[in-house]
């Protein structure tokens, strides 16, 4: 029996997938084989011995120690798509935030509450919170994934002009994209052209900071922009000189920290992007099924560490091999079980940097003492076996 330990309250739809009678699910369970999680932070956490993958519930990983967690062997999957809708619809909410100051204007009836002639009030005080349409205005979308794809779909119905840029976009995202979206040449030309910017990417040494003092002075007066992806990719210090000045006409971010709640031509909403109930059920279930897959076939799919890497069940015993991705060591690999007579009926292989992982059917079960070579090899770091 597999034991799961979950770090947040996962929705039951999705540890209804891994069955009772396989499977130990709960927040109490110890010596875990696998570990589902959202938003709790696992820096801190201790890895287990018996720990050999973790599933986070949403696409951003930054609360795992994937690195550590690479070097010991465990899979982190996350679910890339799940939550796209959601975050897109939150998308659309924030571009008509950004453009008419509606918080500002409910504010402000609420504070009428008690005076006669509310009606009267309204109509004399409303042109204070005249804004703009998003009919005809370009948006620039930084990030064409799953998420950007969809905004950027959906910012074309609502009669925008659409840019985009992603210098590592997939084939499958750039077939998606509606034919009236033009695609960038760079970071700069979405900066040049846009009066409002969308930003869709992770957080990494090469997007933090992005949005700063350099990245702003290229953009249009007037801009806004919109930051439903991580805080870090947006220098806090930098913007609001920005806004102060009139450069930026409005901030709408699903990230509040410190620096920005308060402040005005910010709108701050508590990090509601996935929370929706549909979402959360759709990355419970998809990371409760890549888990189930992995544990009990050794298949792998949406890891952020590991490649993609999977055979179709055939009934024939199966070893799964995660190794250094270096040079030789598929041979070696196949060399242990030919050497032995063991023949090799199915095998996929892949790497993703510097891991390489391999699954090896074969028409017999793997011997202790074969196991025992793939674990001599140089390189290799773990084996698992599935009779």
């Amino acid at each position: 029996m597999f034991k799961v330990k979950l770090m947040d309250k996962i929705a039951k739809v999705g540890t209804d997938v891994l069955s009772a009678s396989r499977y130990e699910v709960g927040a109490e369970v110890e010596n875990e084989d696998a570990i589902m999680v959202r938003s709790a932070a696992m820096h801190e956490t201790p890895l287990g011995d018996n720990l050999r993958a973790i599933a986070r519930c949403g696409a951003g990983v930054n609360n795992i120690p994937v690195e550590k967690c690479t070097e010991k062997g465990i899979v982190v999957f996350n679910t890339p798509g799940a939550n796209a809708n959601a975050v897109k619809e939150l998308v659309i909410a924030a571009l008509v935030l950004a453009s008419r100051d509606i918080i500002g204007g409910v504010q402000w009836v609420e504070s009428l509450a008690g005076q006669e002639n509310i009606e009267k009030l309204v109509e004399a005080g409303k042109s204070k919170f005249v804004g703009h349409e998003l009919a005809g205005k370009t948006l620039g979308v930084v990030g064409l994934g799953a998420i950007g794809g969809m905004v950027a779909s959906a910012a074309i119905s609502l009669g925008m002009n659409v840019m985009g840029y992603d210098p590592y976009i997939t084939a499958k995202a750039a077939w998606s994209l509606a034919p009236s979206v033009r695609q960038a040449s760079d970071y700069a030309d979405i900066f040049k052209h846009c009066d409002y910017i969308s930003l869709h990417v992770p957080a990494t040494p090469q997007t933090k900071g992005m949005i700063c003092a350099s990245s702003l002075s290229q953009m249009k007066e007037g801009v806004r922009i919109l930051n439903l992806a991580r805080a870090d990719l947006v220098n806090a210090s930098d913007l609001k000189v920005a806004i102060e000045s009139g450069k930026v006409a409005s901030y709408v971010t699903d990230f509040p920290t410190e620096e920005t709640v308060g402040v005005k031509g910010i709108v701050a909403i508590p990090h509601l992007g996935a929370s929706t109930m549909e979402s959360e059920d759709h990355c419970a279930i998809m990371a409760a099924q890549q888990l189930d897959e992995y544990l009990t076939c050794g298949n792998i799919r949406n890891s952020v560490n590991f490649p993609t890497v999977g055979i179709p069940l055939s009934g024939n015993p199966r070893v799964c091999v995660m190794n250094k991705n270096i040079p030789n060591m598929l041979s070696q690999i196949t060399s242990v079980f030919s050497s032995r007579n063991i023949n090799i009926e199915n095998l996929a292989n892949g790497s993703k940097g510097e891991i390489a992982y391999t699954i090896v059917e074969t028409n017999e079960k793997a011997s202790a003492e074969a196991l025992e070579a793939l674990n001599a090899i140089e390189g290799v770091f773990g084996v698992r076996i599935f009779a």
